[in-house]
């Protein structure tokens, strides 16, 4: 009788090719996202110029967003004037400590802008900045 030998066995193997090929992109991607390559949440807003623009260092801002057509936003999240005042002292915390900085576009009514001051002294919020570029020469 003839004994043929068993093939050998195959096993399963592991393909490191493709799994390198994602970790490259993910590394990728969260580096771009790191270094703001890829834009982040928010309205695109023009800063008004000023001639005595300051820089202001608040510990913990909470920037409101208002553009040309009047949104609102609330660090990134869309929000209604109504709802403004409990959604900046929600974001701030201590009413006390809560620093706004109100970030309009030069196109901005100001009606509008003091509507939003005007919700913002209501809740109780008094300390507010009105973020600007410098002026170019």
């Amino acid at each position: 009788m003839i004994h043929f030998e068993d093939p050998p066995k195959r096993h399963a193997r592991i393909e490191i090719i493709p799994m390198i090929d994602v970790m490259m992109f993910l590394l990728v991607f969260f580096v771009l996202l790191s270094i703001n390559v890829i834009p982040s949440r928010g309205l695109s807003t023009t800063l008004p110029q000023s001639s005595s623009a300051a820089q202001v260092n608040p510990e913990k801002p909470v920037v409101v967003t208002i553009t040309r057509d009047g949104a609102l936003q609330v660090d990134g999240v869309d929000t209604t004037l109504e709802a403004l005042g409990a959604r900046v002292k929600e974001k701030a915390g201590d009413v006390e400590k809560a620093q706004v900085t109100l970030k309009t576009d030069e196109g901005t009514l100001m009606q509008r802008v003091i509507d939003v001051m005007d919700a913002l002294k209501a809740a109780s919020i008094s300390k507010i900045s009105i973020a600007t570029r410098a002026k170019s020469s």
